[in-house]
């Protein structure tokens, strides 16, 4: 069985709801953050990046990075339908999928991580203090020209859509108003109501 190694709440998550979408049997392992357990000499010899996803596979291969994870749930299950079959569609899922890893999530990381990118406390100051507003400007994205309906794709949810909820899950907690951004409110609600995310709030994994 596969093992998918997460800490709750983390983008990480978005893999184990893809996993329920595509009915795929997997044995989810926390990763403690609380205790820097992603920093650990055994989790850093699986994922020497230190971060969350890593995925063992059947083969016993370890795979990393959400995207990479998210396009091999959607070949080991084709039938689930998570990819588009018009090519175009395809590229607008990818691409959302892509904003998402490249500008959103490191937006949102500036309020935790910014030791990443800065050595001074006062660096990291200014750049938390940024976050609503960058943040508040990647949801004017998403609502604008992510969202093509009721998920990314339209009427039917793609591997963008798991990546997508967890991210406008962080918008609250980063000082973004809601209320300004009622297509996404309404899309976290549908999200909610899937079995998917059902089954991951009932494991404790958000």
């Amino acid at each position: 069985m596969m093992k998918l190694y997460f800490a709750p709440g983390t983008i990480s998550v978005a893999v184990a709801i893809a996993l329920e979408e595509a009915g795929l049997n997997y044995d989810p392992i926390k990763v403690d953050f609380a205790t820097a357990g992603q920093t650990h000499p055994d989790y850093l010899a699986l994922n020497p990046k230190g971060r969350v996803p890593a995925l063992i596979t059947d083969k016993g291969g370890v795979l990393t990075e959400t995207g990479a994870l998210l396009d091999y749930i959607a070949a080991l299950a084709p039938e689930a339908g998570l990819v588009p079959q018009d090519p175009e569609d395809t590229a607008h899922m990818r691409s959302v999928m892509y904003y998402l890893a490249s500008t959103m999530h490191v937006a949102h990381a500036h309020k935790l991580r910014g030791s990443r990118w800065a050595d001074q406390q006062s660096s990291h100051e200014d750049m938390t203090a940024k976050v609503a507003q960058t943040m508040s400007d990647c949801a004017a994205y998403v609502q604008s020209d992510c969202l093509r309906g009721d998920f990314v794709g339209g009427d039917h949810l793609s591997l963008a859509d798991p990546y997508l909820f967890i991210v406008c899950s962080w918008l609250a907690g980063d000082g973004v108003p809601l209320a300004e951004f009622p297509q996404i409110g309404a899309y976290l609600a549908r999200m909610e109501a899937r079995d998917s995310v059902k089954t991951i709030r009932k494991k404790g994994m958000l």
